[in-house]
């Protein structure tokens, strides 16, 4: 039990931006809180095995890895260090813990003091009525579930959440069990984040993952960072970004805020990186308003239809766009009607920016776009990307080398936890391919995504919660309506490797199950087991723990959702349940006949760096209803922000995974033992009448007219792009309206949330 940690002091203290990221400061940080957590023999265990061809698969971001051979001994960034020690700690939470605390002064602790009291060590449940928390055994705990799903009006009152950290063969399973059982109420971590990608790419492209691979990058002419931060979020993105330098081509970033990663990079593991300047990364820095980027690419569209006029058959890629596409003569007649009042209106740039970055398009004979949530999280997210779609089609920038569409995801697997099946919106195809492999007919009405499962919950028309890794309650917007829709609940279960602030937010009857962690070896009846992820570029290989499991009570995930499954439906419809639990090997044979591309699973998997799954887009495959790629017609549109108002942004800090941080520090943006900040710019300030070190309160009012409020945040004057504001989240979760979502995809938009600053009414 490690219940002397304290939080840090919240004592703000500010220095300039850094104008680099990386280099020995990271190294440094990353050995320091490794270190606090663990011994050094465990800690350079986890170092020297994460994302090695045979080793740990990192539970942080979902970048991937160089081929096998191509790796570095060292291949991880600081963030990834911390979270793998994070997961290895030596600290343990035991029955004396939670017989010590009541689960209400849980509930008012930190998510740093959650997180840093160690690793789960047995399940526990908490009975209706109860104040704390008490051990269960295994059998108990799933005879609970089991009644509980039993007794439910309909499968579709019950909810089954999964994070990005789950993997593939959990995963598979998991929407297996809840479609045998009878819904499609499979909510994922998407739904918060990259789900506006997967529908403007399913409706422009036919699938909705990227098209690119890391060689791609390294060797584009010029690659598009829209809207990311790859120095804290993704930091090896920059190793990548450093080799398009190194082959010549260019990087334009467009973000509104300067990123430090993005200006210059210090690799740590060469010589320029330690005692040189490092890399530049940005030829161009656009700092662009936020919610300008659909803005942005209609200018660029429309610049590239007048070169053509003016140079026919020399800009426009005519041959790829008859060939692969449809839609051309429409999009082309709106694209020519955007006016550049609304382009420097809606982008806050002037024309200058625009042609120098257009020059740029018109040299480039191989372009990428990646982008972040800072695309998918506002309510013009899906036209947004799919105005990207437009532009890179128009020059061919689809399916050929050093081209395409790079939408990065910032969790492990999210990417493969889609492919197996994690969707309340699986196709028709994938279902009746369930449905053959195990004789049954599953549901084929949509489920409930988080946004909807939350409302869902709060109505009380969904009783039952489980949440497969991740922390639902910080992880979701309108933070008081979910905790509400959470506490409206017959159950809630979690399984998890650690405490969070979603085990506090109980149900009548709620159940923590603790499971093995990415690093823990996993032994079960037939010997030690592998699972698979996939990344963001559709590379899946397989991950094996390399520490003795945090506690002998601790169940795989794997085993924890086949026995749920087994107490819940028994053996309805022959499913072997126990075969999957002893065996993964025996979930991949099935994969391999119901997911396509995974044919002869096991044995591609084996191989060192595993196989990736072919994208049909760079075949000039498209599944669209026409067969061919989409071009679309996006009507201009920018948030409108009432005067006196300003655009909050949330976003992570620099020592923060998700939604757990791990320490109150941004030193790249130069933010010190603080959290509760509200960046802005200086212009808007003083418009504003607010100094630098107000303390103010975060104030929104949505069409419900129900106020939402951050109290407490000082402000920091800071360059954010004119009119915006940025402020770290989960604090600022309870800001985003629960309907305030992305048109089309459903998505929060905690990238455009209207606020006003007011004098802080508690601050003291």
């Amino acid at each position: 039990m490690s219940s002397s940690i304290e939080d840090p002091t919240d004592d703000l203290t500010v220095t300039p931006p850094k104008t680099w990221a990386t280099g020995v400061p990271a190294v440094t940080h990353a050995l320091e809180y490794s270190l606090s957590q663990t011994s050094p023999r465990r800690t350079m265990l986890t170092l020297l095995n994460i994302n090695q061809a045979k080793g740990i698969d990192c539970p942080g971001c979902a970048w991937p890895e160089p081929a096998p051979g191509k790796r570095h001994m060292n291949e991880y960034c600081e963030n990834g260090a911390k979270h793998i020690n994070d997961e290895a700690t030596s600290r343990r939470v035991t029955r004396d813990f939670f017989r010590q605390y009541p689960i209400a002064e849980l509930d008012s602790k930190s998510d740093y003091w959650l997180n840093q009291q160690g690793r789960l060590t047995e399940p526990l449940v908490k009975w209706p009525g109860a104040t704390h928390y008490e051990p269960i055994s295994w059998d108990k705990a799933f005879e609970v579930l089991g009644k509980e799903l039993k007794k439910l009006a309909s499968p579709d009152e019950a909810l089954f959440y999964v994070s990005g950290r789950l993997n593939n063969e959990a995963a598979f399973l998991l929407q297996l069990f809840a479609r045998a059982y009878g819904t499609n109420n499979l909510p994922d971590c998407s739904n918060m984040c990259h789900e506006s990608s997967g529908f403007a790419m399913s409706q422009t492209l036919g699938i909705g993952k990227g098209t690119v691979s890391l060689h791609d990058l390294e060797n584009s002419d010029l690659v598009f960072v829209v809207g990311q931060n790859p120095g804290t979020n993704h930091p090896r993105m920059l190793s990548a970004l450093e080799e398009t330098k190194r082959h010549g081509g260019q990087v334009v970033a467009v973000n509104t805020l300067p990123e430090a990663g993005l200006l210059r990079f210090k690799h740590p593991q060469r010589p320029r990186g330690v005692i040189g300047k490092g890399t530049q990364i940005a030829d161009q820095f656009l700092h662009i308003r936020a919610g300008g980027d659909l803005a942005l690419f209609q200018a660029l569209n429309l610049l590239l239809l007048e070169a053509e006029d003016a140079a026919p058959g020399t800009v426009i890629d005519r041959a790829f766009i008859e060939k692969n596409t449809t839609g051309y003569a429409d999009f082309e007649k709106h694209a020519r009607q955007v006016t550049w009042e609304h382009i420097y209106d809606a982008t806050g740039l002037s024309r200058e920016e625009i042609d120098e970055v257009f020059q740029r398009v018109l040299k480039a004979k191989s372009v990428i776009v990646c982008w972040a949530m800072g695309l998918t999280q506002h309510k013009h997210g899906v036209p947004s990307i799919r105005e990207v779609i437009n532009f890179l089609m128009l020059r061919g920038n689809i399916g050929k080398p050093g081209a395409g569409a790079c939408p990065v995801r910032g969790h492990s697997n999210v990417q493969g936890d889609r492919t197996m099946g994690v969707w309340e919106q699986m196709s028709q195809e994938f279902l009746d391919a369930l449905g053959k492999e195990f004789n049954f007919t599953p549901p084929n009405h949509h489920g409930l995504d988080a946004i909807h499962g939350i409302r869902a919950m709060y109505e009380k028309r969904a009783r039952f919660f489980l949440g497969v890794a991740g922390n639902f309650v910080r992880a979701t917007p309108d933070s008081d309506v979910t905790e509400q829709a959470m506490r409206n609940c017959s159950l809630t279960a979690h399984i998890s490797t650690k405490l969070n602030r979603s085990h506090t937010v109980c149900g009548e009857t709620a159940l923590i199950l603790p499971t093995l962690g990415r690093s823990d070896k996993d032994f079960q009846a037939t010997g030690e087991q592998f699972i698979t992820v996939e990344d963001s570029m559709s590379d899946v290989h397989a991950s094996r723990g390399k520490l003795p499991p945090a506690s002998p009570h601790l169940l795989s995930e794997v085993a924890i959702i086949s026995r749920i499954a087994l107490e819940t439906i028994g053996d309805k419809y022959g499913i072997p349940w126990k075969g999957f639990e002893n065996d993964y090997n025996t979930i991949r044979d099935r994969i391999s006949r119901v997911v396509p591309g995974f044919e002869d699973f096991n044995a591609r998997v084996s191989k060192p760096g595993g196989f990736n799954l072919p994208n049909p887009a760079n075949n000039g495959v498209f599944n669209t209803p026409s067969g061919k790629a989409v071009f679309t017609q996006n009507e201009f549109t920018m948030p409108h922000v009432p005067e006196g108002h300003l655009l909050l942004q949330t976003l992570r800090s620099h020592d923060q995974w998700n939604t757990i941080w791990y320490a109150p520090n941004d030193r790249y943006r130069g933010i010190h033992n603080a959290r509760r900040v509200v960046m802005v710019n200086p212009a808007d300030l003083k418009l504003l009448g607010i100094e630098d070190g107000d303390m103010v309160d975060l104030v929104n009012v949505w069409h419900d007219n129900r106020e939402r409020r951050a109290e407490n945040f000082k402000v920091v004057a800071y360059p954010a792009s004119p009119g915006s504001a940025a402020a770290y989240y989960p604090e600022t979760n309870v800001l985003v309206p629960l309907d305030s979502v992305a048109d089309i995809s459903n998505c929060p938009t905690s990238k455009g949330v209207v606020i006003r600053l007011e004098p802080a009414r508690h601050s003291g």
